[in-house]
């Protein structure tokens, strides 16, 4: 073989590569996005009446920024339940970033009587065996917001250790503080926009 032919199939084979990295890479983003989706639906569900609306809500998504209310500078997505065309849950998404550890991503859902209907942790780097109490899967603790508003209980939206109606996880004080303070702010915000945000046009690509 010449050494130009043995050059080209040096090149071919160079550029045969490539393009099956590439494929699978797009293939390995693919499934990444794929299990992330899957992994959203089943969190959101949980936050979400299971008869109380017939809309697809991670489909019925607009994209929001509020760093006051929604804990991050980012744009961060806002999920709408309906029943038979009407506003039937908000789902919001609220970053507490004032976990003992670290950021705290949480799903607020609050239906249209501002009563929340679910609460679910989508990630934190709170401390194993204290602060991860807040995780339904090692704690029914976040349950204890399912039913409440912003009136109940009326003002006493913080912990019993501080005058209020929350107990508090066990040796995980300033983690229940950060969950309760986040969804007592997205319950403020969920009533003063809930119109607006079930107006806005659903996006479904992601904003970066």
């Amino acid at each position: 073989m010449s050494r130009a032919r043995a050059l080209l199939a040096l090149v071919g084979i160079a550029a045969a590569a490539a393009a099956l990295l590439a494929g699978m890479d797009q293939l390995t983003h693919t499934r990444i996005a794929e299990n992330e989706a899957r992994k959203l639906l089943a969190t959101l569900v949980t936050v979400l009446p299971p008869s109380g609306y017939d809309n697809e809500p991670h489909l019925d998504r607009a994209w929001v920024t509020d760093p006051a209310a929604l804990g991050s500078t980012d744009a961060l997505p806002v999920y709408r339940a309906r029943l038979g065309g009407e506003p039937a849950v908000l789902v919001l998404s609220v970053v507490s970033p004032d976990g003992y550890v670290d950021r705290i991503r949480l799903l607020v859902g609050i239906d249209s009587n501002g009563r929340i209907s679910g609460v679910r942790v989508v990630s934190h780097a709170e401390t194993p065996g204290l602060g991860d109490g807040i995780q339904t899967d090692v704690s029914d603790w976040i349950l204890g917001f399912d039913g409440r508003s912003l009136n109940d209980p009326a003002n006493s939206w913080v912990l019993r250790r501080d005058g209020g109606d929350f107990d508090q996880l066990t040796g995980a004080t300033i983690t229940s503080r950060a969950v309760v303070n986040a969804v007592r702010t997205a319950l403020g915000y969920a009533q003063t926009n809930s119109s607006a945000l079930f107006a806005l046009a659903p996006v479904t690509e992601t904003v970066e």
